[in-house]
């Protein structure tokens, strides 16, 4: 799935890891990051063939005022692993050619850059990604501060937290796939980190 000679870094974590804060600093150091989760939420309501698949799998009432009601869709996948499953098998697709084609236009404009940024928390957990980043990056946190994070950000409860993480991969299982570690613990500046990251990529 490589394009060209345009290099791709997934860059991934766990909630609250500071992965979306370590792909901001890319982006402000030159580097065009593709925000996946983002990125699926928008089509959802601009891509007709997930749209059309999302109606034949879930029903005509999943569309309200000629858009998808994501409020709808949670509830009928909310306890159906297997609908959300289906569903997943709907988004990832889309999510990818989106990626391939925002991928081939950022050659257009991204100067001596090398590389571009796939951000996406479940890209080593879906088999569906594998090969999509030539480059693993994983971005960790001590738990209490990945914590804490979430609670003032999404302003929900530690157990709502704790149980968001429960369904996500560890730390552990994410190194066992990655080929840098970033560290974004407020103690170690995250920028020189980065930098090192650039020039091994640079070596690609």
């Amino acid at each position: 799935m490589v394009m060209g000679n345009v290099k791709t870094l997934a860059c991934t974590g766990g909630i609250g890891s500071g992965k979306s804060y370590v792909a901001n600093v890319f982006s402000k150091l030159g580097y065009p990051v593709y925000y996946s989760d983002a990125r699926a939420k928008e089509l959802y309501d601009s891509d007709n063939q997930l749209l059309c698949g999302m109606v034949q799998l879930l029903g005509n009432d999943i569309i309200n005022n000629g858009k998808l009601s994501k409020a709808v869709v949670a509830s009928k996948i909310f306890k159906d692993r297997s609908l959300l499953e289906r569903v997943e098998q709907l988004v990832h697709p889309a999510v990818l050619r989106d990626f391939n084609k925002w991928k081939n236009e950022q050659q257009n404009v991204m100067g001596d850059k090398k590389f571009v940024l796939f951000e996406s928390a479940i890209i080593l957990e879906k088999p569906f990604f594998k090969g999509t980043a030539d480059k693993v990056l994983n971005v960790v946190a001590p738990m209490d501060l990945r914590i804490e994070r979430v609670v003032k950000r999404d302003n929900v409860t530690v157990e709502q937290v704790l149980d968001r993480m429960s369904k996500q991969w560890s730390d552990q299982q994410r190194a066992t796939y990655s080929d840098f570690t970033i560290f974004a613990d407020s103690k170690r500046a995250v920028l020189p980190q980065i930098l090192n990251v650039i020039k091994e990529m640079n070596l690609l």
